[in-house]
């Protein structure tokens, strides 16, 4: 199989510095710029490519800060007599919706006070059309806003200090946690008459309300990593599939190149493509491999993720046969990782799926630059970006082969 070294830096850079510079935030006029800019290059590399009109929910940080003042406000009406039962309902249902939202669940809270908004997806296709078996290669092009919560310095300071602990732990902190504990010691407080923890709750609460006001208000950045690295993945991936058919090397699979819209609204687009793709997509015949922030230099197949609960991705063997694959092409990839963040690789998981996802960390297990200002073009590593292009178009080419050959098994 192809070096790395042969994949076109030429066009990853492009694609990441052209649209590094558009304020891509969900919903936007930029994102949907972002949207046929990718569609159109796409279809130049071979892939031909359009856009289909999705929509999501905005407005996490706001709403999420929203339930979280009302855990405070739980915490202090729990200090009377008269307001403990309201305390205790009002904490418990805060801390219920704050998980239902951020678990992508059915979004009761947020369904109850947002209108849907207009996002836009990028679908292109690829490979052997008419094969009966599909690779699906997902990416997202919307952009996130910043804040003070995702300074890495505490994370680095930890690996600089305790490298053995360190290394052995292989979960991210639990980031959501805290934002569900301060409503739920709030009404916990009221219902144990508990003045100190109760007033805990509401201080834990405080802290969340001041840190999504903070998100709410921060400028979008510019998401090389996050996620244009994935972008010009699909683009270096389709323009090696192009010429891979034009010399008789076809992958023997159908590919599909995804670009999702508003997945930094805790996934947004993705929705819609489930809705109109996945009663096209038969589940034996059908996998997903999700591509998000993989400019670090270290590439890593996380087993899972799960902002409350965690949850693998469904059907492991695949997530063994790219393992395979990694070590047999010289691509090695990290496994035994699980994320604390949420990513679009939940929904085809959820719904039966083979599903991976594919990350990139540094020493410091952290993705460098994620959600701040300093996300920008010179700071990716375009040689781990190269090495999942070569790592996609591989596991393309196993799934083309038999199942009982190549151990792919769909369950």
């Amino acid at each position: 199989m192809s070096a790395a070294g042969e994949v076109d830096r030429t066009v990853l850079r492009d694609v990441v510095e052209t649209l590094a510079p558009w304020d891509r935030r969900a919903g936007s006029t930029d994102e949907h710029r972002a949207a046929d800019w990718i569609a159109e290059r796409l279809t130049r590399a071979g892939a031909p490519a359009h856009v289909e009109d999705a929509t999501f929910l905005d407005g996490y940080a706001p709403m999420i800060g929203a339930l979280a003042a009302v855990g405070v406000a739980a915490g202090v009406l729990g200090q009377t007599r008269p307001g403990r039962r309201l305390a205790i309902a009002a904490g418990a249902l805060a801390a219920a919706a704050i998980v239902d939202d951020v678990s992508n669940g059915p979004r009761v809270a947020r369904r109850a006070t947002r209108k849907p908004k207009p996002t836009w997806n990028v679908v292109a296709e690829a490979g052997d059309r008419n094969a009966e078996r599909t690779l699906v290669v997902m990416a997202h092009h919307d952009a996130a806003p910043g804040g003070a919560i995702f300074d890495q310095t505490v994370q680095r300071l930890a690996q600089d200090k305790i490298p053995g602990l360190f290394e052995r732990v292989d979960t991210a902190v639990p980031v959501w946690w805290p934002v569900v504990g301060g409503p739920a010691l709030a009404a916990l407080g009221a219902k144990l008459r508990r003045r100190k923890l109760g007033l805990f709750g509401a201080a834990m609460s405080a802290g969340s309300v001041a840190a999504m006001a903070d998100i709410a208000r921060s400028p979008i950045v510019p998401g090389a990593n996050d996620n244009l690295s994935a972008v010009a993945a699909l683009v270096g991936l389709a323009e090696r599939l192009r010429d891979a058919e034009a010399a008789g090397d076809g992958v023997g699979v159908r590919v599909l190149l995804v670009s999702c819209g508003a997945e930094e609204v805790i996934q947004g687009g993705i929705y819609s493509f489930a809705e109109s793709w996945f009663p096209r997509l038969d589940r034996e015949q059908t996998w997903f491999l999700n591509l998000d922030t993989i400019g670090s230099p270290e590439l890593v197949s996380i087993e899972g993720e799960g902002p409350i609960v965690m949850e693998d991705y469904h059907w492991r063997s695949f997530r063994d046969l790219i393992e395979r694959v990694s070590w047999r092409e010289g691509v090695p990839v990290r496994r035994g990782m699980r994320a604390r963040s949420s990513t679009d690789a939940v929904v085809p998981s959820r719904a039966g799926y083979p599903t991976a996802c594919l990350v990139s960390f540094d020493r410091a297990k952290a993705m460098p630059n994620y959600h701040l200002p300093t996300d920008v073009p010179e700071n990716l590593d375009y040689d781990t970006i190269a090495r999942a292009v070569i790592l996609a178009e591989a596991v393309a080419r196993e799934l083309a082969g038999d199942a009982g050959q190549s151990g792919v098994t769909t369950g």
